[in-house]
């Protein structure tokens, strides 16, 4: 890192569920900076609050019986530059409201998180916020002239109350940041980690064209389609919905078929990518048709797994040898059942966000680091250097 000074001493705000995420993430920065100060790496290590045991801010939210609430700090963040880390999905949260129990909401995560927010401002430095899940994300655009554009309000919102720098992962869509133009926003790509965490967790894969192929589910995908596949220098296909728009049922033109677009996928093993894994519905389909015609292995790859209609359906999808695995990341709460799964494989991205934390208070450039492509191109080289060498030993 470049002898930067920091813009304050870190201070991270835990926000609904996700507190043992942010454990980890404070641990990874306190070791990171340990070493700095250890060896002396920049003038500025013996800044007051450079190195803390514990970066965590002393705070909790507190909740009335009518529902309503309001956020606390235990301790001054005058000064500091302050990072909330939230998760605007995490659902094992509960309250009691008229003597009835109620799981906090995305929108009540997110009216939390406006209380956090106003709570600190004027006092903090500077606000960030990590949001790894954009809240109303999928409300990018208006279909019609009579529905609301949620994301777009809920950006401006932020940035009216002071946020400087926002981090979301793998949005639907990027072009959310048009909505705030004068307000940071970064988003990290999390394909590095899914790609590693996937190759080391099955070592028989192989990157290569002949073997394997990236397939998108849809073609609202293909986008995040041809980033892994030309980072993986694998081949792409892509399924194309072909809806009927004569009419419409609940609110929507009905899809009549799925056409396969690309190459045969015969005895290829397959790694289907999408923002998301919602209910399943859309992987597991585009896993049965690839079944269908010949696919070999098929791995469900996704920064955010939901699983909103539960995990019966992947149960069975398993049992019956339709998906190998499914790969999803810790920013967002898992549910204990998911974690026990045979076929489910965390991916652990704290270190990441420890890292994006560290660039961030000294204002350092995080391009390199949020698009990643050059440690995925040095990752996959490695690799085929090691399966060269493997040839090689075979001889």
């Amino acid at each position: 890192m470049a002898d930067l000074e920091p813009f304050g001493p870190i201070g991270i705000i835990a926000h609904t569920a996700n507190l043992e995420f942010v454990k980890s993430v404070s641990n990874i920065l306190f070791e990171k900076r340990s070493k700095r100060v250890a060896n002396r790496s920049n003038r500025f290590v013996d800044t007051p609050g450079y190195l803390r045991s514990d970066y965590i801010i002393d705070s909790k939210l507190v909740r009335f019986q009518t529902g309503e609430g309001k956020f606390q700090l235990g301790e001054s963040v005058r000064g500091h530059d302050i990072f909330i880390i939230t998760d605007i999905l995490s659902r094992n949260l509960t309250t009691d409201i008229f003597g009835y129990e109620h799981i906090l909401s995305p929108d009540d995560n997110y009216r939390d998180l406006l209380r956090i927010i106003s709570t600190v401002s004027g006092k903090a430095r500077r606000i960030n916020v990590i949001m790894p899940f954009m809240y109303e994300g999928r409300r990018e655009v208006r279909s019609s002239s009579g529905e609301s554009l949620d994301c777009a309000e809920v950006l401006q919102q932020l940035y009216s109350l002071g946020v400087s720098n926002l981090i979301v992962f793998d949005p639907h869509d990027t072009r959310i940041a048009n909505s705030v133009p004068l307000m940071s926003i970064d988003m990290p790509r999390s394909a590095y980690k899914i790609i590693s965490t996937l190759l080391s967790s099955f070592d028989h894969l192989k990157i290569d064209k002949d073997c394997t192929m990236v397939v998108s589910p849809d073609e609202s995908g293909v986008n995040r389609g041809i980033f892994y596949s030309s980072m993986m220098n694998l081949p792409l296909g892509i399924f194309y919905r072909d809806r009927d728009y004569s009419v419409k049922v609940d609110g929507v033109h009905p899809i009549k078929d799925y056409k396969f677009l690309g190459d045969s996928v015969e005895g290829k093993d397959i790694l289907i990518v999408d923002d998301m894994i919602n209910s399943g519905s859309t992987m597991l389909r585009t896993s049965k048709k690839l079944k269908a015609i010949g696919a070999r292995d098929i791995y469900c790859l996704s920064p955010f797994g939901l699983f909103t209609d539960g995990l019966n359906v992947f149960d069975k999808a398993y049992a019956d040898q339709t998906i190998k695995a499914v790969l999803s990341t810790n920013l967002i709460y898992r549910t204990p059942e998911l974690l026990s799964r045979d076929w489910y494989i965390d991916v652990n991205m704290t270190p990441y966000v420890a890292r994006i934390i560290d660039a961030l208070n000294v204002d350092e450039s995080v391009f390199d680091l949020i698009n990643s492509t050059s440690r995925i191109t040095d990752l996959l080289g490695q690799i085929r250097i090691g399966e060269l060498m493997d040839e090689f030993g075979e001889e």
